[in-house]
């Protein structure tokens, strides 16, 4: 669904659902975050807070503002510390390990808490909801160390960095310098925030993190679903394979979705039967590209909606019904949909890294790549003997997939009893996201060698004069004129790690579209 947005520049959360896109702009600073201002909105925030403290008025007893956390719900707060009970909440959490997450995957965190609090029954102020779009629009981002969360009760401890920031407590990146949050707010013109009662509580107890980092992953994925049809279409020439493996009513008998785009751009990519050689039938990794390619698609068909339903969703715990005036204990903290999604989407896509190996590993093998030079060396004759081509960056790509290949154990079957056995049963989402994101990684790599060996293996074809340039589509084409003017053509032995970091920043930088 598209977002009603007031410029172009600006993205306004509490109106309408966001999209994965809008999140990913967020994430990398291509829009700024606006709260609505329609008085329907800022009505149902309000309620929400004044009914915690009406209830807290009328009650006196409220989970998690005059109780103790989880297990520990028995433990009854005394009025005289209620006001300190959200501090040491947040404080109390601060034991996260690990590396920081990047300053992308952070934004991408703090829209998608601010996305669960905007909903209007979290029971927070419309002031905390400027203080989090503060962080923001000022880019005064948490340290958020990556490990330390089980997914239930949500992602709590990572999540305890962004209300510690925003209490001025532990370290924030500003002007991409580390420094104390204190400092950091301060240089920004923001002041710490004070929680209220329940407030830190709905800050930490929810999903967002494990939902930050599907969002994204999602849309990294889908950018390799493109650049690795395409280049499998490139290798099909390079080989010297059949169009005809593609053809569409062959992929009309067989109607997965995902699998017909694939097929289809590869088509697309191929400007007309290529074969250079005689085998009527090639290797699985050139003749079913798009049914290993395919299946990522089709599972991103169906992990969109259920990203996109977590991003915008209550997700946290207790949930506050200002209609009815009451209080619900649940457990939307729970992370189990994106713990699936994750899953499913690292072994999608270590398969599509898996694949492009092995069509690396075709195209430098004199016994598979029908006729084109040993590791792809582009030596003169007299001097093969001393260079050894691309011969050690398939066994880099082969090492890469073999890595993206050994993350795929699903996480989310690991399920630890925590918190004196009142986290019982936890989702393990986190975990299974940041593993996720890894393959993602992983397989980006993959694909920057593969896009590598492809260029070099057709110009040996041209050279040969058995394929022409004219045979290849618009999106191979572009990324043929975006890649080879930084990339001469391997002739001697070099090293190439710098311009494979150079095609890796044009994967992940989307300075090309080479979009189904």
């Amino acid at each position: 669904m598209t977002i009603q947005k007031t410029t172009p520049a600006e993205i306004i959360l509490g109106a309408q659902p966001l999209t994965i896109e809008d999140v990913v702009c967020l994430a990398h600073k291509r829009a700024v975050p606006v709260l609505s201002n329609a008085p329907q909105f800022k009505a149902a925030v309000d309620a929400s807070y004044h009914c915690v403290h009406q209830m807290l008025q009328e009650q006196g007893s409220i989970y998690g503002v005059t109780s103790g956390y989880g297990d520990s719900c028995d433990r009854v707060v005394p009025n005289h510390l209620i006001s300190q009970l959200p501090t040491n909440l947040v404080r109390f959490h601060g034991c996260g390990m690990g590396a920081y997450f990047s300053n992308e995957i952070t934004r991408a965190i703090i829209v998608c808490r601010l996305l669960c609090l905007v909903q209007g029954h979290s029971g927070v102020s419309y002031t905390l909801l400027n203080a989090l779009c503060a962080l923001l629009i000022k880019d005064v981002l948490p340290c958020i160390p990556q490990e330390g969360s089980v997914g239930a009760s949500g992602d709590l401890t990572p999540l305890s960095y962004v209300a510690a920031v925003l209490m001025g407590e532990r370290k924030a990146s500003y002007q991409a310098q580390k420094m104390p949050a204190q400092e950091a707010l301060s240089l920004a013109g923001l002041t710490p925030y004070q929680f209220l009662p329940k407030e830190a509580l709905a800050m930490m107890n929810g999903t967002s993190v494990m939902t930050a980092l599907c969002a994204l992953s999602f849309y990294r994925a889908q950018r390799l679903v493109n650049f690795a049809s395409v280049v499998s279409a490139m290798n099909v020439l390079a080989i010297g394979a059949h169009t005809s493996h593609f053809d569409q009513t062959l992929f009309a008998l067989k109607p997965h979705r995902g699998q017909e785009l694939v097929a289809t751009l590869m088509r697309e990519e191929l400007k007309r039967d290529t074969s250079v050689g005689k085998r009527l039938q090639y290797q699985y990794s050139i003749r079913c590209a798009p049914h290993i390619i395919g299946v990522l698609q089709d599972a991103l068909i169906w992990m969109r909606p259920w990203i996109e339903t977590e991003m915008n969703s209550v997700n946290d715990n207790p949930v506050v019904d200002a209609v009815e005036h009451r209080m619900l204990h649940g457990g939307h903290f729970y992370g189990g949909h994106m713990a699936f999604v994750a899953d499913a989407l690292k072994t999608a896509v270590a398969n599509v890294a898996d694949l492009l190996d092995r069509q690396c590993a075709l195209l430098v093998d004199p016994k598979t790549n029908q006729g084109l030079p040993a590791n792809l060396s582009g030596a003169p004759k007299e001097e093969l003997p001393i260079h050894h081509g691309f011969k050690a960056m398939q066994i880099t790509t082969s090492a890469l997939a073999a890595e993206a290949l050994k993350l795929c154990m699903p996480a989310s079957v690991f399920s630890r009893s925590t918190e004196s056995h009142n986290q019982d049963k936890v989702s393990m989402g986190t975990i299974a996201a940041r593993d996720a994101w890894r393959v993602i990684e992983l397989c980006e790599q993959v694909l920057a060698v593969n896009i590598l060996v492809s260029i070099q293996a057709l110009r040996l074809r041209f050279d040969q004069g058995l394929v022409s340039m004219q045979m290849l589509g618009d999106r191979a084409q572009r990324l043929w004129n975006f890649i080879t003017p930084q990339y001469p053509m391997v002739v001697h032995d070099r090293a190439l790690d710098e311009t494979l970091q150079m095609v890796l920043a044009c994967i992940r930088d989307d300075a090309l579209d080479v979009s189904l």
